[in-house]
């Protein structure tokens, strides 16, 4: 299966990305009632609850990850995800799919 990455924004709303490292494990969830996203998608850390979202506008998705709107379907609410690369530009993450 092809690896499917995506880009989390927001974290300066939460707790900065400081702490994130690559291979930390990742939550993500749909947020099917957020009112600014139908396609909304949290990321969530376990002890601190949410940390940021999935990027969901063109100028929020780094290089060729994907957005929120491209990866909604392919889980039904929650999935496993990864931190892959932490920059000063964003955080590039891997979303983990069941086979």
């Amino acid at each position: 299966m092809k690896k499917i990455y995506f880009t989390l924004t927001g974290t300066r709303y939460y707790y900065g990305s400081d702490f994130l490292k690559r291979g930390m494990k990742l939550k993500v969830k749909k947020e099917p009632d957020n009112k600014y996203d139908k396609e909304a998608i949290a990321v969530d850390v376990e002890g601190l609850g949410t940390i940021g979202h999935v990027a969901n506008s063109i100028n929020t998705v780094l290089g060729d990850s994907y957005s929120a709107g491209r990866i909604y379907d392919m889980f039904k609410k929650k999935a496993k995800a990864k931190v892959v690369y932490v920059t000063d530009c964003g955080v590039v993450c891997e979303l983990v799919l069941k086979k």
